[in-house]
Formats: C-alpha cells, sequence, structure tokens
C-alpha cells in the first residue's frame, strides 16, 4: 500500500512536471479556476435578463497554432466590467471577488467554437482606459495565460497608440460590434493559440 502511494506521488509529479510552461507574468490569472464549473459548454450565458447595460454576444472560434486546425476543449475563461465600470461581486459571491461577478467559462467543442452572452463592459470611471474584456486560456499540458483583451472599435477611448502597443496575443483582440434587429451587440473573434506568446512551442 505504500509503494501505490509512492507510486501515484511520483506519477503526479511528473505530469506536473510535463506541463509546458508558456507566456509571462499573469496578474490573478489562478482566479480563473476559483468557482468554474464542473461542466463546461462552448456556449455560455454571463449576463442574466436583469443585467443592466446593453445585451452583447461574441463568438468565434479558437484554432491550434497553425491557424486552420480547430482547437478542442480548450477553456476561454472571460471576465469584465459593469456599466459603471467596475468590477462589482454580487452580494453572495465568494470566489474571485476582484473580478467581479462578470465572469464566465467556455470550453471549445469539436469545431473549436465558443460564444458568450453577456452585458458591453464600461470603461473604468475617471480613467482613460478602453472598454474591455479580459480572456485568459487554459489547454491541455499547459499553464493558462492572458492574450490580448477584447475591444471595440469606434471607442472614442481606443486610441491609436493603444493600436500601436498592442501584442496581437492570440491574434488581434479589436473588434468591430454591429447591432442585429433585436438590439444585441454582435461581435466575432477567432484565436490562434500560442500566437505571440513568450515560450509557446
Amino acid at each position: 500500500m505504500k509503494n501505490l502511494l509512492i507510486f501515484s506521488i511520483l506519477l503526479f509529479v511528473g505530469v506536473l512536471s510535463q506541463a509546458q510552461k508558456v507566456g509571462d507574468s499573469c496578474e490573478d490569472c489562478e482566479m480563473m479556476f476559483e468557482g468554474m464549473p464542473k461542466t463546461l459548454s462552448w456556449q455560455t450565458t454571463i449576463a442574466d435578463a436583469k443585467e443592466a447595460g446593453e445585451r452583447m454576444e461574441i463568438s468565434g472560434k479558437i484554432y491550434q497554432a497553425d491557424g486552420k486546425t480547430p482547437a478542442t476543449e480548450v477553456i476561454l475563461y472571460v471576465y469584465h466590467t459593469d456599466v459603471k465600470g467596475e468590477y462589482t461581486p454580487a452580494a453572495t459571491q465568494v470566489h474571485a471577488r476582484r473580478h467581479g461577478h462578470l465572469r464566465g467559462w467556455i470550453k471549445t467543442d469539436v469545431q473549436g467554437r465558443y460564444q458568450f452572452s453577456t452585458i458591453r463592459p464600461a470603461a473604468y470611471p475617471g480613467q482613460k482606459f478602453a472598454a474591455h474584456v479580459h480572456p485568459i486560456i487554459k489547454e491541455a499540458a499547459k499553464n493558462e495565460y492572458w492574450i490580448d483583451e477584447y475591444q471595440f472599435e469606434g471607442d472614442p477611448l481606443l486610441t491609436q497608440k493603444d493600436r500601436a502597443n498592442a501584442q496581437n496575443r492570440g491574434g488581434s483582440g479589436i473588434i468591430k460590434l454591429t447591432k442585429n434587429e433585436k438590439g444585441v451587440w454582435i461581435g466575432k473573434r477567432d484565436i490562434i493559440l500560442g500566437k505571440n506568446i513568450p515560450n509557446y512551442h
């Protein structure tokens, strides 16, 4: 029994050591695991109908590093501000309160698809940062890492300097939003795993 326990520990350590360390510093990225549902779908609703703000739906595909092959079972975690530009936790929220209550998880399907429905976030009050959605990627056998934020064409706070300084991690995060017949902002962003991510191979 003791030998079996030792073997199990060594096996676990071996698996951890095989996990590829990619990316660089990732502030609060570990919070993506706090409160994560056991079962994830390629679609999720982050903001319910009672949430103040304009409805927004973002979708796309996540591809492997070749930019062509759909990446399946990749977890995309996103979080963003409310209509006041704040990360307001829910009254009963226990996990990741710093990320606020507008947070969600998607796991890509066999076609690499993802979709999340929420509200359009507001910019931080009294600051000059454009409105955005934070995304974090988690692949099998790799640690979690951040990619460029979702930002929106036409945002007056999105400057040419911001565009020039974008790292295009995972590809460009600047997307065009258009309103559909129901008044919902619709946007699309495809993501390429590893693109411009340090130490990715």
